[in-house]
């Protein structure tokens, strides 16, 4: 394969993911930002820090704020202060059984696809994402 084939490739991969993750919200009935959210709490517990659903969704939070709105008023969570300006974001007993319709469904999803794959195929995908990610970082700050 050549260069502009592998990269072309890499980007459809990614894309075609991207469009997963927005198909399991439609099936869900979720928007895109409301999954983040969802998801970002149940990995975490039932709560977690607001700041920590920023940096890894990589979301504006302009955006995870509107869908943190949108649950607060249907009762799904709400927000508590944490050591000085810091927020913490936790499901209401409603919202843990919300989760388990929604961000616990595809949760498992993940975890069944990765089923079928070995521990070294797993590590090695990680691996190499990783590095990526990490080149192509580098890169992009170069552009500036």
């Amino acid at each position: 394969m050549n260069r502009k084939k592998e990269i072309h490739r890499i980007n459809y991969l990614t894309t075609e993911m991207q469009s997963l993750y927005h198909l399991s919200s439609l099936k869900l009935g979720i928007t895109d930002s409301v999954s983040v959210v969802l998801y970002s709490i149940y990995d975490a517990g039932s709560e977690c820090l607001l700041s920590d659903i920023y940096k890894e969704s990589g979301i504006s939070k302009q955006t995870i704020n509107s869908a943190v709105r949108s649950l607060e008023a249907d009762g799904i969570l709400y927000l508590e202060r944490h050591d000085g300006r810091a927020k913490k974001v936790i499901l209401t007993d409603k919202g843990k059984k919300y989760v388990k319709k929604t961000a616990a469904r595809l949760y498992q999803a993940e975890m069944d696809a990765f089923d079928t794959w070995t521990e070294d195929e797993i590590s090695t995908y990680i691996r190499l994402m990783e590095k990526y990610a990490d080149c192509f970082r580098h890169q992009i700050e170069r552009l500036i």
